[in-house]
Protein backbone atom coordinates (compact mmCIF):
# COMPACT_ATOMS: atom_id res chain seq x y z
CA UNK A 1 0.00 0.00 0.00
CA UNK A 2 1.33 3.39 -1.00
CA UNK A 3 -0.15 6.70 0.22
CA UNK A 4 0.53 9.99 -1.50
CA UNK A 5 -1.18 13.24 -2.39
CA UNK A 6 -3.42 13.23 -5.44
CA UNK A 7 -2.90 15.56 -8.38
CA UNK A 8 -5.74 17.52 -10.00
CA UNK A 9 -5.70 15.06 -12.92
CA UNK A 10 -6.32 12.16 -10.52
CA UNK A 11 -9.45 13.51 -8.81
CA UNK A 12 -11.74 11.51 -11.08
CA UNK A 13 -10.14 8.31 -9.74
CA UNK A 14 -12.09 8.92 -6.53
CA UNK A 15 -15.22 7.65 -8.28
CA UNK A 16 -13.56 4.26 -8.93
CA UNK A 17 -13.60 3.49 -5.20
CA UNK A 18 -16.13 0.74 -4.49
CA UNK A 19 -18.48 2.11 -1.82
CA UNK A 20 -20.66 -1.01 -1.77
CA UNK A 21 -21.81 -1.79 1.76
CA UNK A 22 -24.70 -3.41 3.60
CA UNK A 23 -25.60 -1.33 6.62
CA UNK A 24 -27.68 -2.99 9.29
CA UNK A 25 -27.51 -0.51 12.15
CA UNK A 26 -27.08 3.23 12.37
CA UNK A 27 -26.32 5.64 15.16
CA UNK A 28 -28.58 8.49 16.22
CA UNK A 29 -27.56 11.32 18.51
CA UNK A 30 -30.28 11.50 21.15
CA UNK A 31 -30.08 13.73 24.25
CA UNK A 32 -26.29 13.84 24.11
CA UNK A 33 -25.94 10.05 23.74
CA UNK A 34 -25.20 7.81 20.78
CA UNK A 35 -28.03 5.34 20.29
CA UNK A 36 -27.62 2.41 17.89
CA UNK A 37 -30.78 1.33 16.06
CA UNK A 38 -31.62 -1.41 13.62
CA UNK A 39 -32.03 0.21 10.20
CA UNK A 40 -31.00 -1.45 6.96
CA UNK A 41 -29.47 0.35 3.99
CA UNK A 42 -27.74 -0.89 0.89
CA UNK A 43 -25.07 1.31 -0.63
CA UNK A 44 -24.21 0.56 -4.25
CA UNK A 45 -21.63 2.82 -5.83
CA UNK A 46 -21.95 6.56 -6.14
CA UNK A 47 -25.45 7.84 -6.92
CA UNK A 48 -25.14 10.18 -9.96
CA UNK A 49 -26.62 13.22 -8.16
CA UNK A 50 -24.39 12.66 -5.12
CA UNK A 51 -21.34 12.15 -7.31
CA UNK A 52 -21.98 15.40 -9.20
CA UNK A 53 -22.53 17.38 -6.01
CA UNK A 54 -19.50 15.87 -4.29
CA UNK A 55 -17.31 16.41 -7.38
CA UNK A 56 -18.06 20.15 -7.32
CA UNK A 57 -17.36 20.40 -3.57
CA UNK A 58 -14.14 18.39 -3.85
CA UNK A 59 -12.87 20.37 -6.84
CA UNK A 60 -13.51 23.59 -4.92
CA UNK A 61 -11.65 22.21 -1.90
CA UNK A 62 -8.72 21.15 -4.11
CA UNK A 63 -8.51 24.58 -5.76
CA UNK A 64 -8.40 26.24 -2.32
CA UNK A 65 -5.45 24.07 -1.29
CA UNK A 66 -7.16 21.22 0.54
CA UNK A 67 -5.14 18.04 1.00
CA UNK A 68 -6.14 14.90 -0.90
CA UNK A 69 -4.41 11.71 0.21
CA UNK A 70 -4.80 8.66 -1.99
CA UNK A 71 -4.08 5.07 -1.00
CA UNK A 72 -2.84 3.11 -3.98
CA UNK A 73 -2.39 -0.57 -4.59
CA UNK A 74 -0.01 -0.51 -7.52
CA UNK A 75 -1.67 2.07 -9.80
CA UNK A 76 -5.22 1.62 -8.47
CA UNK A 77 -6.77 4.10 -6.04
CA UNK A 78 -8.33 2.10 -3.19
CA UNK A 79 -8.87 4.83 -0.61
CA UNK A 80 -8.98 8.60 -0.27
CA UNK A 81 -9.02 11.15 2.55
CA UNK A 82 -9.68 14.84 2.02
CA UNK A 83 -8.66 17.44 4.57
CA UNK A 84 -10.25 20.86 4.21
CA UNK A 85 -7.83 23.78 4.60
CA UNK A 86 -10.32 26.35 5.94
CA UNK A 87 -10.33 26.66 9.70
CA UNK A 88 -13.70 26.40 11.46
CA UNK A 89 -15.02 26.44 15.01
CA UNK A 90 -15.50 29.11 17.66
CA UNK A 91 -11.74 29.40 18.06
CA UNK A 92 -10.99 28.88 14.35
CA UNK A 93 -8.74 26.00 15.40
CA UNK A 94 -10.38 23.05 13.63
CA UNK A 95 -9.95 21.55 10.19
CA UNK A 96 -12.59 19.30 8.70
CA UNK A 97 -11.86 15.78 7.51
CA UNK A 98 -14.18 16.32 4.59
CA UNK A 99 -14.10 12.88 3.01
CA UNK A 100 -12.72 9.42 3.77
CA UNK A 101 -13.64 6.39 1.70
CA UNK A 102 -11.99 3.00 1.28
CA UNK A 103 -12.91 0.42 -1.37
CA UNK A 104 -14.86 -2.52 -0.03
CA UNK A 105 -12.10 -5.08 -0.52
CA UNK A 106 -9.62 -2.93 1.43
CA UNK A 107 -11.75 -2.25 4.51
CA UNK A 108 -10.50 -3.75 7.75
CA UNK A 109 -6.92 -3.94 6.44
CA UNK A 110 -5.58 -0.68 7.88
CA UNK A 111 -6.06 1.49 4.78
CA UNK A 112 -8.56 3.81 6.46
CA UNK A 113 -6.37 4.04 9.56
CA UNK A 114 -3.36 5.06 7.47
CA UNK A 115 -5.39 7.73 5.67
CA UNK A 116 -6.79 9.01 8.96
CA UNK A 117 -3.30 9.22 10.53
CA UNK A 118 -1.91 11.09 7.52
CA UNK A 119 -4.82 13.55 7.73
CA UNK A 120 -4.20 14.09 11.45
CA UNK A 121 -0.48 14.68 10.79
CA UNK A 122 -1.28 17.25 8.09
CA UNK A 123 -3.86 18.99 10.30
CA UNK A 124 -1.21 19.26 13.02
CA UNK A 125 1.32 20.66 10.51
CA UNK A 126 -1.23 23.28 9.48
CA UNK A 127 -1.71 24.38 13.10
CA UNK A 128 -5.07 22.78 13.87
CA UNK A 129 -5.95 21.81 17.42
CA UNK A 130 -8.84 19.54 16.45
CA UNK A 131 -10.09 17.60 13.47
CA UNK A 132 -13.83 17.87 12.80
CA UNK A 133 -15.59 14.83 11.31
CA UNK A 134 -19.17 14.74 10.09
CA UNK A 135 -19.56 10.94 9.89
CA UNK A 136 -22.18 8.96 8.05
CA UNK A 137 -24.19 7.41 10.90
CA UNK A 138 -23.58 3.77 9.92
CA UNK A 139 -22.32 1.56 12.74
CA UNK A 140 -19.09 0.69 10.90
CA UNK A 141 -18.25 4.30 10.04
CA UNK A 142 -18.92 5.75 13.49
CA UNK A 143 -17.11 2.86 15.19
CA UNK A 144 -14.13 3.42 12.89
CA UNK A 145 -13.78 6.99 14.17
CA UNK A 146 -14.56 6.17 17.80
CA UNK A 147 -11.90 3.43 17.75
CA UNK A 148 -9.34 6.01 16.61
CA UNK A 149 -10.07 8.31 19.54
CA UNK A 150 -12.72 10.59 18.09
CA UNK A 151 -15.54 11.66 20.37
CA UNK A 152 -18.92 13.25 19.84
CA UNK A 153 -18.35 16.99 19.70
CA UNK A 154 -20.12 19.38 22.00
CA UNK A 155 -19.16 22.19 19.62
CA UNK A 156 -21.19 21.29 16.53
CA UNK A 157 -20.41 23.46 13.52
CA UNK A 158 -23.78 24.98 12.50
CA UNK A 159 -22.97 25.10 8.78
CA UNK A 160 -21.81 21.49 8.64
CA UNK A 161 -24.74 20.38 10.75
CA UNK A 162 -27.13 22.13 8.35
CA UNK A 163 -25.56 20.20 5.45
CA UNK A 164 -25.66 16.81 7.24
CA UNK A 165 -28.10 16.88 10.17
CA UNK A 166 -28.30 13.07 10.27
CA UNK A 167 -24.55 12.62 10.53
CA UNK A 168 -22.70 12.02 13.78
CA UNK A 169 -20.52 15.07 14.40
CA UNK A 170 -17.20 14.13 15.97
CA UNK A 171 -13.89 15.71 16.84
CA UNK A 172 -10.35 14.46 17.34
CA UNK A 173 -7.57 16.24 19.20
CA UNK A 174 -4.57 16.43 16.86
CA UNK A 175 -2.34 17.54 19.76
CA UNK A 176 -2.40 14.19 21.55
Amino acid sequence: MHIRELTAEELDLIWTIDRTETIERIYHHVNGELVLRQESWEVHGWPPDDRQQQAVLLADCFERGGTFFGAFEEDRLVGVAVLENRFIGRESDQLQLKFLHVSREHRGKGTGSMLFRRSVERARELGAVRLYVSATPSENTVNFYLNRGCRVTKDVDPDLFALEPGDIHLEFSVRS
